[in-house]
């Protein structure tokens, strides 16, 4: 019960398919840990989906639909999360999108849409959750970011930008209210087998999926993908008590990966 009696936000806890995305499986070990869970989607019925899990299990949560893009929907989400559970003890902002291509493939569209979607939503979700934990005396936000933040994987370079700049809003709101109660941590997952990923690598790489799977794997010093509960966990530590004196930093959740040399292949 690492988080009994604290009511966490969690932005992004569906999944787009059959699954374990990282904010699904967050919202569910929030849940088993004690946590009311405020379950929020774009898509209700994720979300809904999410929330039935956690009811089946004995979980309390509630179902709220949501664009963290948008001000007013954030505020309204705030609003309905405290009109249900009275109080926000943790925010974990897991709302993204990847477009690939480097600065010539990539359109100017999809530039603002990553931006605006990674970047803008944790400004936005952040702006309006802090003022509930300064007048509850303190909190934890953990943001979503990526290890494409932090070095080169492929050409992705509008999603990796976008996650370098959640590295930096988290940091610096971790500094700037720390005397004040309230942790801004950030988790930074390498190569994840989320049905997002799964489901964007089969789309489009549908003749040689698995070959593509097997690359990845590779590039792993752990020899394997990582699975949405290896992020979740490293989540549920940054939301509990447990890391009180961790503020304004990050965890890299990716085997080895960002440590290992650009290109080595591991394994066979």
């Amino acid at each position: 019960m690492r988080l009994k009696d604290k009511v966490a936000i969690v932005a992004g806890a569906g999944a787009i398919a059959e699954g374990w995305s990282n904010g699904k499986a967050t919202a569910v070990l929030f849940a088993r840990e004690g946590a009311r869970v405020f379950a929020v989607d774009r898509d209700l019925a994720a979300a809904e989906e999410t929330c039935a899990v956690i009811r089946a299990e004995g979980g309390i949560c509630t179902a709220h639909r949501c664009d963290v893009s948008r001000a007013d929907e954030v505020d309204a989400m705030v609003a309905a999360c405290l009109a249900a559970h009275g109080r926000i003890d943790v925010l974990f902002n897991n709302v993204g999108l990847q477009v690939v291509g480097g600065p010539l493939e990539l359109a100017e569209a999809d530039w603002d849409r990553l931006m605006t979607v990674n970047v803008k939503s944790m400004y936005l979700t952040c702006r309006a959750v802090i003022p509930v934990m300064l007048s509850q005396g303190g909190g934890a936000i953990v943001n979503n970011a990526s290890t494409a933040g932090i070095r080169f994987t492929y050409a992705n370079v509008g999603y990796a930008a976008s996650k370098g700049a959640v590295r930096q809003l988290t940091q610096n709101i971790g500094v700037q209210y720390a005397a004040r109660g309230i942790r801004c941590n950030a988790v930074l997952p390498g190569y994840i087998a989320t049905p997002r990923i799964t489901d964007r690598l089969k789309r489009s790489n549908p003749d040689d999926y698995e070959e593509r799977i097997e690359e990845r794997r590779r590039a792993v010093p752990a020899g394997r993908l990582g699975s949405a509960w290896d992020v979740a966990y490293a989540v549920l530590y940054l939301a509990s008590d447990e890391s009180a004196f961790v503020n304004a930093t990050e965890i890299v959740v990716d085997g080895g990966q960002t440590a290992s040399v650009t290109g080595k292949v591991w394994g066979t």
